[in-house]
């Protein structure tokens, strides 16, 4: 495995925790310091401590400010949502303990869900490979859609959202370079074509 497999390796292990997730969750949409991420998950400051330097350390927070409080340093941190967490150049067992940290995310967010529009799917199909390329570049823009425009909780005229996605190719079918695709910078014919 190369170096750049290994980073990604470590990122991916560095994610697959419930409460990060939810940490990179909440710094998407503002930079908070680690007191504000306690108070916010109901978490102890030193459990967020905690967690925000694992996440940082591997590269998915940001340190976008500091201040000085009461003779201490504070670090405000950010999550940089433009990375690919689930690489599948990553070993089999850390893609699968990052699916399990996210089921249990999801199934603590299912059990605070309000009433409203939603979506839900799930599906193992064999689909032409033009169909398959289409759809994970509407997955990917709309993942990068949802990231970009993510506010501070509690603003005024703003939805609490979740959406969660895992779309892989699996075995039996084409694979490899024949279905390897890269969202967002290889072109999707257009349906019909």
């Amino acid at each position: 495995m190369d170096e750049t497999d290994q980073d990604a390796v470590t990122r991916l292990r560095a994610t697959a925790h419930p409460v990060r997730l939810r940490i990179l969750s909440l710094l998407t949409a503002e930079a908070m310091s680690a007191a504000e991420v306690a108070r916010a998950l109901g978490i102890t400051h030193a459990n967020a401590s905690y967690h925000l330097r694992q996440l940082h350390d591997v590269g998915e927070l940001v340190v976008e400010s500091e201040e000085k409080i009461r003779g201490g340093v504070a670090k405000r941190y950010r999550y940089d949502a433009t990375r690919d967490v689930a690489d599948r150049t990553s070993p089999l067992d850390d893609r699968i303990a990052y699916a399990r940290a996210t089921a249990l995310e999801v199934e603590r967010r299912l059990l605070e869900a309000g009433r409203g529009s939603g979506s839900s799917s799930d599906l193992e199909a064999w689909v032409p490979v033009e169909a398959w390329r289409r759809a994970l570049d509407l997955l990917h823009e709309a993942s990068h859609l949802l990231h970009a425009e993510a506010r501070p909780a509690g603003t005024p005229d703003t939805v609490h959202v979740s959406a969660t996605t895992t779309a892989f190719t699996m075995t039996g079918g084409l694979e490899g370079e024949a279905a390897r695709w890269v969202p967002g910078r290889d072109s999707a014919p257009e349906a019909g074509r």
